[in-house]
């Protein structure tokens, strides 16, 4: 088991006379993940209305701020139990098998557009063995053929583009795996985290984009860009691609800083909890 703290610190400025706010930021609870503790804090006599979604466990905040400066911070302690499996054991499942509510995560979505890359994905991955070797393959292809580049791309590229480049973001290396994925008709869709583990020089830690695939009746997590540490990676958000799960999605004119993000492991020996470690296994935190 792993145990994590993070913090995540927001801050606006905020233009018109009220602005509105969904954030995407808080710890999902599942079977895998628990939140030890929690903390929201807000400036004082701000109201939020929160959601939970019961399928995809995202908890969203909902506010409206008035004009003015407005800081939020949340801070977690969230374990995770993951669930190892040898890859040779997981199998791709026929799409007349699939449980309905996986099948959404077969079709193109506004940057996963796996029906312009059918034919790239069959030539390139179509005659391999199924599963999860094939999965573990692609998320190599985009590891090794994807070049990390900080502020490369935009909110309108997608993983067509990102196919042209050759360049990009974990967002860019996320939606490029899943639509490679969905060309092969493997489920494939997209979680927000944050980046434990990656190398110092490439900046301070942020929220991270990884990618969760559908095999023998399970979500399983990788990490195509592999910059973090892949049973480090917590649950935020879930969706089929980045805009599903923003942070924060903002209506109104406001003007926004950087986000601070802070993460670091907790360790307690005597119950279990140790730092988190690469691993051949496939992880699951679902």
């Amino acid at each position: 088991m792993n145990r994590l703290r993070y913090a995540v610190s927001l801050s606006y400025e905020v233009l018109d006379p009220m602005a509105d706010f969904l954030l995407n930021i808080e710890a999902a609870c599942t079977a895998r993940q628990t939140v030890v503790s929690e903390q929201l804090t807000l400036p004082p006599g701000l109201d939020v209305d929160r959601y939970t979604d019961p399928v995809l466990a995202n908890r969203l905040l909902r506010l409206r701020a008035p004009q003015g400066r407005l800081a939020i911070r949340y801070d977690a302690v969230v374990d995770i139990d993951h669930h190892l499996e040898d890859g040779d054991k997981l199998e791709e499942i026929p799409v007349a098998g699939l449980p309905v509510e996986v099948l959404p995560y077969l079709a193109p979505s506004r940057y996963c557009e796996s029906d312009r890359l059918m034919e790239f994905a069959s030539r390139e991955f179509g005659g391999m063995q199924r599963g999860y070797a094939r999965v573990y393959a692609i998320r190599e292809w985009v590891r090794n053929h994807v070049r990390f580049l900080s502020r490369s791309t935009n909110e309108r590229t997608s993983a067509a583009d990102t196919v042209v480049e050759r360049t990009g973001v974990c967002r860019d290396f996320a939606h490029l795996m899943i639509a490679l994925c969905r060309a092969l008709s493997i489920p494939a869709r997209m979680s927000s985290s944050l980046n434990y583990g990656a190398d110092i020089r490439m900046g301070a830690p942020d929220f991270h984009a990884v990618v969760e695939i559908y095999l023998s009746h399970r979500w399983y997590l990788l990490d195509p860009s592999g910059i973090s540490i892949p049973t480090g990676l917590l649950r935020i958000g879930t969706g089929r691609d980045a805009g599903d799960i923003p942070f924060a999605a903002i209506f109104g004119q406001v003007w926004s800083d950087q986000p601070l993000v802070e993460i670091e492991p907790l360790t307690d020996v005597a119950a279990g909890i140790g730092m988190p470690v690469f691993t051949p296994k496939a992880i699951s935190t679902w």
